[in-house]
C-alpha cells in the first residue's frame, strides 16, 4: 500500500536557523587516511576519500542523523523532507531560504544564495555524457524527460537550458523531481555526498579543473590541496546557523556525546587537517606522538593496540598501555564487501567459456581468504559470502558465496580444463598459448604481504604471475579503462540498500562501479526487475538468483567485511563511528 507522504521536521535531528555560525578557529582536528584523494568535482568522483572532503563542503537535501540506529534521514537544505506523491514519483522538496554558498570569486563579490535551480544544474551534471559520471547510473533513465535530453547530447555537452519535466525547479526554492518509476531508495540516493548543490557558475569559471574547486553551501571550504599529500579545510563564515539536536540512543556513547554537544553550533572546530600517510607504520606513530587526533588502527599495529579475544578474534578492546593514556577506542562493522575482480573483457581470465570459468573457479579455490583474515586483517573481519554484507537490506546470512579453499581440487581442474603444464614448469592456455596473470597492487607494506599469500598462491597453481604497480587512484583509473585483469577492491554502502551493491556487477555499469565489467544478460534482467521491488522476500528471491550467477561466472572472489576499530586522543569529544557518515568532522570538538 502506498500513501502521499508528509514526513514532519520535527523528526529532525538537527534545528537549522538562518543566523550565521562562527566556529572556533583556533582548534584544530587533525586526521589522516592511507590512500589519496582522487579530485572533489561531485560528478566526477566515486572514491571514499574524496567523499570525505565533499560530505563536509557540499549539501545534499537531506542528510543522516549522526546518531539515530538504525540510520534516519533528516532535512539538510531543506525545511522538511519532502512530499511525495501516492504512487511514489513526484517529490517535492521546499529549499530553505537563506542558505549561501561559500564565497567565491565567481560569485562577483556577492552572496550567493542555494536555490532550487541549482540542484536542477548539479542533478544534470551527472547525465552530461562530456563528464562520464562514475555515479550517473543512480540517475540515469529514471527521470521524466531527461532521457532525451541526453539522446539529444549525443558525446557533446548536455544543453543545460533544455526544460525537463523530471528535474524541475518550480519556483526560487521549489524543487520537484519526477521518477518515471518508482525507486524506493530516491531519498537515502539524494543523501549522497555527490548529490550536493553546485553553482553553475563556479563550474563555469573553474572549467578546466572543476576537481580543484569545490564550492557548496556546507560547513567547511577547501583551503588548501596539496593532492596525494594534504587536504585542509577551513569553517566556511557563509555556513548557516546549526544547532546540534540530535536524541541518544541505548548506545551509552550516545549520552556522553549529547551531553558534551547538545545546544552548540556547528561546526565547532574551526579548521580540519587531512594528511595522506600511505604507510602503516608512519601512520600510528603520528597518532602515537599526538600529531594525529584520530586514525583507524591498521595491521601492522593491531597486535599491540589491541586486546583481541583468541577465541572469537572479531571481539577485541584498547590495550591498557594505550587505555592508560586516556585514547578511546570505536568499533564498527562496515557496511562493505571486499574481493578479488578478474577483468571479463581480458582476453586471459575473462569470458564466459568452461575453461575460462574454470581458471577463475581455480584461482578463487586457492585464495586462502580464512587465513588472511586471521594473519593481515588480524581477525578483524568476517568472511563474505553475499553480495549484499551484512546490515544492508537484501543481505542474506545463510548464502555461501564463498568458494572453499582447496589447492588439490584447483589443480585438477586446470589440469581437466587444459591448463597444461609445460617444460617451464607453468601452464599455459588451452590453446597452447602462455598464460601470465597481471594484478593490480599498491606498493605500501601492507599490500607485499598480500602479494605474498598470491605468489605462494599461484606458484601453487603452477601459473605465472605478475604485478601492475600503482598509487591506489592511478589503479582505480587503470581498472576503470580496462586495463587490469585481476585488482582487489571494497564497495562501501552509499546508502543501507542492497541495490547499492547488485549494481556493481550490473552490464551497464561496466567501466564505472562494475570494475570486473561483467555483463550477463541475466544477471541484469533480474536486477532491472529488483529495481521495482521495495526490500522484501520477492526482491531477496532475485537478489539469490544474481548471487548464483556470480557463483556460477566467479567474476568476483569474495573475501571479507571489515570491523573498523578507530582510536581518537582524549581531547577529542562527539567522535562515534557512523555506517554512511564517512567524516563526521561536523560534530567533533577538540579540547
Amino acid at each position: 500500500m502506498r500513501k502521499s507522504t508528509l514526513f514532519l521536521a520535527s523528526m529532525a535531528a538537527m534545528v537549522m536557523m538562518q543566523t550565521a555560525q562562527a566556529a572556533d578557529m583556533s582548534k584544530v582536528l587533525r586526521t589522516a587516511v592511507r590512500y589519496p584523494e582522487t579530485g572533489f568535482d561531485p560528478a566526477k568522483v566515486d572514491d571514499l576519500y574524496s567523499q570525505m572532503i565533499l560530505e563536509n563542503v557540499l549539501d545534499p537535501l537531506v542528510s543522516y542523523d549522526y546518531l539515530a540506529k538504525p540510520a534516519k534521514l533528516i532535512p539538510n537544505t531543506v525545511d522538511a523532507l519532502p512530499t511525495i506523491s501516492a504512487d511514489g514519483k513526484v517529490y517535492t522538496f521546499k529549499i530553505k531560504p537563506g542558505t549561501y554558498f561559500s564565497d567565491d570569486p565567481a560569485f562577483g563579490g556577492k552572496k550567493r544564495e542555494l536555490v532550487a535551480e541549482d540542484y536542477v544544474y548539479s542533478f544534470k551534471r551527472f547525465l552530461d555524457p562530456t563528464i562520464n559520471s562514475p555515479y550517473s547510473f543512480l540517475l540515469d533513465g529514471r527521470l521524466v524527460g531527461m532521457d532525451e535530453v541526453v539522446k539529444a547530447a549525443g558525446k557533446g555537452p548536455l544543453n543545460y537550458d533544455t526544460p525537463v519535466e523530471g528535474i524541475k525547479a518550480i519556483d526560487k526554492y521549489t524543487l520537484r523531481l519526477t521518477l518515471k518509476n518508482t525507486n524506493h531508495n530516491m531519498m537515502q540516493i539524494l543523501a549522497m555526498p555527490v548529490f550536493g548543490a553546485v553553482a553553475r557558475e563556479v563550474i563555469e569559471a573553474y572549467k578546466s579543473n572543476t576537481n580543484a574547486h569545490p564550492v557548496g553551501t556546507g560547513p567547511y571550504v577547501l583551503k588548501e590541496w596539496k593532492p596525494g599529500n594534504k587536504i585542509v579545510l577551513e569553517a566556511s563564515p557563509s555556513y548557516r546557523k546549526v544547532v546540534f539536536n540530535s536524541q541518544p540512543g541505548k548506545d551509552a556513547v550516545d549520552a556522553e556525546i549529547v551531553k558534551a554537544l547538545k545546544g552548540k553550533t556547528l561546526p565547532i572546530v574551526g579548521r580540519i587537517e587531512m594528511s595522506v600517510i600511505e604507510e602503516e607504520q608512519p601512520l600510528w606513530l603520528s597518532f602515537a606522538n599526538k600529531q594525529l587526533d584520530y586514525v583507524g588502527v591498521q595491521q601492522a599495529v593491531m597486535s599491540e593496540v589491541l586486546n583481541i579475544n583468541p577465541q572469537n578474534p572479531t571481539e577485541a578492546t584498547l590495550s591498557d598501555k594505550y587505555a592508560k593514556q586516556g585514547i578511546r577506542l570505536h568499533r564498527l562493522k562496515k557496511m562493505e564487501t571486499n574481493y578479488y575482480f578478474f577483468n571479463m573483457d581480458d582476453p586471459q581470465v575473462g569470458g564466459s567459456s568452461k575453461e575460462k570459468i574454470a581458471l577463475r573457479r581455480a584461482i578463487a579455490m586457492g585464495f586462502p581468504n580464512l587465513e588472511t583474515i586471521a594473519t593481515i586483517r588480524r581477525g578483524q573481519a568476517v568472511p563474505a559470502n553475499y553480495i549484499v554484507p551484512e546490515g544492508v537490506a537484501g543481505h542474506n546470512p545463510d548464502f555461501r558465496a564463498g568458494v572453499k579453499y582447496d589447492l588439490a581440487a584447483a589443480n585438477a581442474l586446470l589440469d581437466r580444463f587444459g591448463y597444461k603444464v609445460g617444460a617451464d614448469g607453468f601452464r599455459t592456455q588451452p590453446n597452447g598459448q602462455p598464460l601470465v596473470i597481471t594484478m593490480g597492487s599498491g606498493t605500501g607494506a601492507i599490500d607485499k604481504q598480500w602479494n605474498e599469500y598470491w605468489q605462494k598462491e599461484f606458484d601453487a597453481l603452477k601459473i605465472k604471475l605478475g604485478y601492475q604497480h600503482g598509487k591506489w587512484n592511478e589503479l582505480l583509473k587503470a581498472s576503470r579503462e580496462g586495463k587490469l585483469q585481476m585488482w582487489g577492491s571494497s564497495w562501501f554502502a552509499d546508502y543501507p540498500d542492497g541495490e547499492n551493491f547488485m549494481q556493481l556487477l550490473y552490464g551497464k555499469n561496466s567501466g564505472d562501479s562494475n570494475g570486473a565489467r561483467f555483463k550477463d544478460p541475466e544477471y541484469d534482467r533480474l536486477f532491472e526487475a529488483s529495481l521495482k521491488l521495495p526490500d522484501g522476500p520477492e526482491r531477496n528471491k532475485l537478489y539469490d538468483e544474481m548471487n548464483k550467477i556470480v557463483v556460477a561466472q566467479q567474476p568476483w572472489i569474495f573475501t571479507d567485511t571489515r570491523i573498523t576499530n578507530t582510536v581518537t586522543q582524549p581531547n577529542v569529544k562527539g567522535f562515534k563511528p557512523h555506517a554512511l557518515l564517512n567524516a563526521p568532522w561536523r560534530y567533533l570538538d577538540v579540547q
